[in-house]
C-alpha cells in the first residue's frame, strides 16, 4: 500500500490550460506589440499579485497609470479572464473522475484570484468531486509560501505524509516536499497516470 489516503491537485496547467497571451492575441494584431505587452504590462508576475489577494480594482488602476494608452487592454484582463483558459489539460479530468470513483478523497490548492476563481468555478462541474479547495486569493497567501500548505493540511484533515500533491510548478513542488508532502511534478496526464498506478492509486 502507498500510505496515501488523499490526492491534492493544483488547477492551472494541471487540470486546465492557462495562457494569458491567448486573450491578448485576439486584441493586438502586431506580434512585436503583443510580445511587449505580455512581457511588460500584463505579465504573469504582475498577475501573481492578484493571486496573492491584492484587489483587482487597485491593480488595474495602478497599471493604467503606469502604462497610459492601454486602458482597453488592461480592462480586458479584468473582464475577460476566462478567455485565458482555452480548455482542459488532455487526460487530467479523466484521472480525477477515476480517483473519485475509487473513493479517493480529492482536494486542491490553487493560486487563483478570488473573483476569477468564482467565475471559473461556476461553470466547471469537475470540482463538485472535490472536498475543500484552498484558493490563494481568498487566503491572501500563494504557493510556494509554506503557510498555504500548512493551512491546507489543517483544512483537509490529513497529514502531509498521507497526501500526494500534484503541481506543475517546481518551486511549489519543492516547498511541499520540504514540508513532508508526497509530490508529483506534473508534466502531462500519461506520466501522472503511470505514477498513480505505480503507487497503487489507479488500476
Amino acid at each position: 500500500m502507498s500510505g496515501i489516503d488523499a490526492v491534492v491537485f493544483d488547477v492551472g496547467r494541471v487540470l486546465v490550460q492557462w495562457d494569458m497571451r491567448r486573450l491578448f492575441a485576439q486584441l493586438i494584431d502586431d506580434p512585436q506589440e503583443l510580445e511587449w505587452f505580455c512581457t511588460t504590462v500584463v505579465t504573469e508576475k504582475w498577475h501573481h499579485q492578484h493571486d496573492e489577494g491584492r484587489e483587482l480594482s487597485e491593480l488595474v488602476a495602478e497599471r493604467k497609470a503606469e502604462f497610459p494608452g492601454h486602458d482597453h487592454l488592461i480592462d480586458a484582463y479584468a473582464t475577460r479572464f476566462l478567455e485565458t483558459i482555452p480548455g482542459n489539460i488532455p487526460g487530467s479530468h479523466e484521472i480525477v473522475r477515476e480517483l473519485a470513483a475509487s473513493g479517493m478523497p480529492l482536494f486542491a490548492i490553487t493560486n487563483f484570484a478570488s473573483p476569477f476563481w468564482r467565475e471559473y468555478r461556476a461553470q466547471e462541474p469537475l470540482f463538485d468531486l472535490f472536498g475543500e479547495i484552498v484558493v490563494s486569493g481568498d487566503e491572501k497567501i500563494a504557493k510556494p509560501d509554506h503557510r498555504i500548505f500548512d493551512l491546507a493540511a489543517q483544512r483537509f484533515g490529513h497529514a502531509p505524509s498521507a497526501m500526494l500533491f500534484i503541481d506543475d510548478n517546481a518551486a511549489n513542488i519543492e516547498a511541499a516536499a520540504a514540508l513532508g508532502w508526497n509530490v508529483h511534478h506534473f508534466q502531462d496526464a500519461p506520466t501522472l497516470r503511470a505514477d498513480l498506478a505505480s503507487r497503487g492509486l489507479l488500476a
